[in-house]
């Protein structure tokens, strides 16, 4: 009879098998882009390599290396892993620069839509004696005049308390601590979950191998992660941090603002945390 594999054991390769096919599943539209664009692009990152490389003096060994660093990454199906960790937080940074309303982070390569809808207010998906310490989540969404948006859409997903996703990591339920809710006639909702844990990134693959040869460490600070959207307003993608918690000063992804840390206070109850985060749209 063979073991049934635990969150304990998820791998980078699984994990970054999964993320490249949710990925390719979002991108089958194949969206345009303009050939001058490209090339301007292109030719200034490549143009911004060929300065390093200069600078550094590279020499062939490295130059090696690289290229089979490169085709590990591949190998593992680590590239939306790696861009996500180390590039999105600047393309997210300058598509929303001019951007009022609610701040945006990185969306991270976990994310699966279609989470099961919970109404205005629920629990998330969980097993029974899901580890952790309790937590209500809940704020108002509303446009940037303070007007709540009835109907506004939230999507919200995490990682467990030891650090693990649903559908990246085996032994979990599908759609364990992933769900979707609707803001009721006040622009309100509830959302009753775990806390999560920080966690280290899939370290044992492709990405793992630049993070420890460059010294560096591949933990990120503890986090919810979000979608709120209604129509005629720009759609937020977000993560919360939680006030105190390790790595916000150094998180891998460089992903963290002060505008999204997170202070709960215990419930009067005694039977875990509460905070609320309200959210302002920017119209379309």
């Amino acid at each position: 009879m063979t073991d049934q594999l635990t969150e304990k054991d998820a791998k980078a390769a699984e994990t970054g098998a999964n993320a490249t096919r949710y990925f390719q599943e979002k991108s089958k539209s194949g969206a345009q882009v303009d050939p001058e664009r490209v090339s301007t692009v292109a030719g200034a990152a490549l143009k911004a390599l060929h300065d390093v490389i200069r600078e550094h003096d590279v020499t062939y060994d490295e130059y090696d290396a690289l290229k089979s660093w490169l085709i590990r990454v591949g190998e593992d199906g680590e590239w939306p892993l790696f861009l996500d960790v180390f590039v999105e937080h600047v393309v997210e940074e300058t598509v929303n620069k001019e951007r009022d309303g609610s701040k945006g982070s990185i969306e991270g390569p976990f994310y699966v839509p279609n989470a099961p809808q919970l109404g205005a207010e629920g629990t998330l998906p969980m097993r029974d004696e899901e580890p952790g310490t309790p937590l209500d989540f809940g704020g108002t969404i509303t446009d940037c005049d303070g007007k709540a948006l009835p109907g506004a859409v939230i999507e919200l997903w995490h990682a467990d308390d030891v650090g693990f996703y649903s559908q990246f990591a085996p032994g979990l339920p599908e759609w364990n601590l992933r769900g979707t809710f609707t803001a009721g006639d006040d622009g309100r909702f509830m959302a009753h979950t775990m806390q999560p844990a920080p966690y280290q990134i899939p370290h044992d693959g492709a990405t793992g191998q630049l993070i420890a040869a460059a010294g560096w460490h591949a933990w990120r600070p503890a986090h919810l992660h979000l979608k709120v959207a209604a129509p005629g307003y720009q759609t937020i993608t977000t993560q919360l941090y939680f006030e105190g918690g390790e790595y916000l000063d150094s998180d891998i992804a460089s992903a963290t603002k002060p505008e999204l840390i997170l202070a709960p206070t215990p419930k009067a109850d005694g039977s875990g945390v509460e905070v609320t985060y309200d959210f302002a749209l920017a119209q379309a």
